[in-house]
């Protein structure tokens, strides 16, 4: 297995910044600063990425909705049949009588994957949706 080369550079930043870093890291049970930064720095470039039109992003769209609306769940399913290029898989979870969610791991280019997270975020009759976005994993190496 290769071992990626690091490298090293020196951070400044208030004290006060440093303490709270360092609480952090205690809390979320990171083994120093270094690896609580390189997640910091991966977070950062995974978003700036998901807004790049050609770069290929992984997600969920997670949408909420009340299953009694006429036709809403026709439509979504017509959305997502429109998208089998970018849907992978879809969780259905009844929350209540009323009430539904779904879970949609999403994958491809980042402007296609927004295209279809808006276009059923913004269908009638759902309640709320969120397009969440992450990586492939393909860039950062091994």
């Amino acid at each position: 297995m290769n071992t990626p080369e690091l490298s090293r550079f020196s951070i400044s930043m208030s004290s006060d910044l440093v303490r709270q870093l360092d609480e952090m890291v205690t809390a979320k049970g990171y083994g120093n600063r270094s690896q609580a930064v390189a997640d910091m720095v991966r977070a950062q470039l995974v978003e700036h990425r998901g807004q790049m039109g050609d770069h290929e992003i992984a997600g969920t769209v997670t949408l909420v909705y009340d299953h009694h609306k006429r036709n809403i769940q026709a439509l979504l399913t017509d959305i997502q049949h429109e998208h089998q290029g970018q849907i992978l898989s879809t969780l259905h979870v009844h929350l209540d009588h009323n009430n539904c969610m779904e879970v949609l791991a999403v994958r491809g280019p980042a402007s296609a994957v927004k295209q279809v997270a808006d276009r059923l975020i913004a269908a009638k009759g759902v309640k709320h949706g969120k397009l969440t976005v992450t990586t492939t994993g393909q860039e950062f190496g091994s």
